[in-house]
This record gives C-alpha cells, sequence and structure tokens, in this order.
C-alpha cells in the first residue's frame, strides 16, 4: 500500500470515529468526536495537495515544480476554526459541569412528550394552529384608524409637559428677493 493509500485508511477511520463520537450524549465525547473530525479533514486536505513541491515565492523554477498554496491555506483555517469551536466545547462543558455536575445532555419534558404516540394530541395541536391561522387573518396590521396606531404624536397642546419651542427652518429673505429679480443677483448687485 502506498503512503497516500495509508493516509486515506487513516482518514477515513478518524471520520468514522470522529461521526460516532459526536453521536454521543457526553459533550466531552462531542469534543472528542469534533476534534478527530477536524484532524481528519486536515488529512484529507494533505492528501488532495498532492506530492510536495518548491514554495511559490522563492526560486526560479517551472511552474510545475511549485506546491500549491490553496489546500496550505484551507488546513490553516481548518486549524484555527477547530481550535475556537474546541476551546467553545470547552468551555460550554465546563459550565455544564459547574451546573449540574455532569456533561451529559438529557431530554427535557418536551423532547419526551414529542416520542410519546400520543396521535390525539398531535390533531389538536393541527386544530389549534388552524384556529390561530383564523383568528391571524381575522386581525388587520393596516393603520387605518388612529386607535390602532402604535404610535401617537403628542402636540403642546396636549400635554403641558412637552416644550414645543425647537426651531423652525425659515425661508431665507435674501434667496427670496433673488428668486423675484429677473436678473437672479439680487438688489445688493
Amino acid at each position: 500500500m502506498t503512503a497516500s493509500g495509508v493516509l486515506i485508511v487513516i482518514m477515513a477511520v478518524l471520520f468514522a470515529c470522529g461521526v460516532y463520537a459526536m453521536l454521543e450524549r457526553s459533550l466531552t465525547r462531542v469534543l472528542i468526536g469534533f476534534l478527530l473530525l477536524g484532524n481528519a479533514a486536515n488529512l484529507l486536505l494533505l492528501i488532495v495537495m498532492g506530492e510536495p513541491g518548491l514554495p511559490a515565492f522563492f526560486g526560479d523554477a517551472d511552474k510545475d515544480e511549485f506546491s500549491d498554496p490553496l489546500p496550505q491555506a484551507l488546513t490553516l483555517t481548518a486549524i484555527v476554526i477547530t481550535f475556537a469551536v474546541s476551546a467553545f466545547l470547552l468551555a460550554l462543558i465546563y459550565r455544564t459541569w459547574q451546573l449540574g455536575q455532569a456533561d451529559t445532555v438529557t431530554d427535557d419534558e418536551d423532547d419526551i412528550a414529542l416520542r410519546a404516540p400520543d396521535h390525539a394530541a398531535e390533531e389538536d395541536a393541527l386544530d389549534d394552529e388552524v384556529e390561530v391561522e383564523l383568528a391571524d387573518d381575522e386581525i388587520s396590521s393596516d393603520f387605518i384608524d388612529v386607535s390602532t396606531s402604535p404610535i401617537t404624536v403628542l402636540h403642546h397642546a396636549d400635554n403641558s409637559v412637552i416644550d414645543d419651542d425647537a426651531p423652525v427652518d425659515a425661508p431665507d429673505r435674501r434667496t427670496d428677493e433673488r428668486a423675484d429679480d429677473p436678473n437672479g443677483k439680487g438688489p445688493d448687485a
């Protein structure tokens, strides 16, 4: 078996073990599975890169002898993303351990209720949804009347606390005189 064949088998085993570990309920195993998946993705990019060559920024050689920099850049990006998500998962595991002294994810009542084979409850829920949709159709969202408007505009006459002495834009007297003058220069010219 060639070197790339061995790398392909190792990559496949890492992917399989990573997916299996991520399907567990323990957050620590999810972290380990994510790390295995990250390493498998890096190994995949290493395999895709092919035979190593000369650095792309150094030397005077034929372009076929240079190494492709794209898989290297993608590998560095994958390493950074794996590190960031691993740090987040570690913080999540630590906080879960502080709150519950366990790192397993348990089912809540809603999850358990969804697994129960109660078909009558499903039908009732569907009927409730239809009733809500019909009630929504009756409610108008066009603010035609002032009483249904979400914003009420108050003036100083409505409330004595409102100070309504803001400056008002008034037309400039000089521009009015220029507009009246047929030459457009105004009386000063």
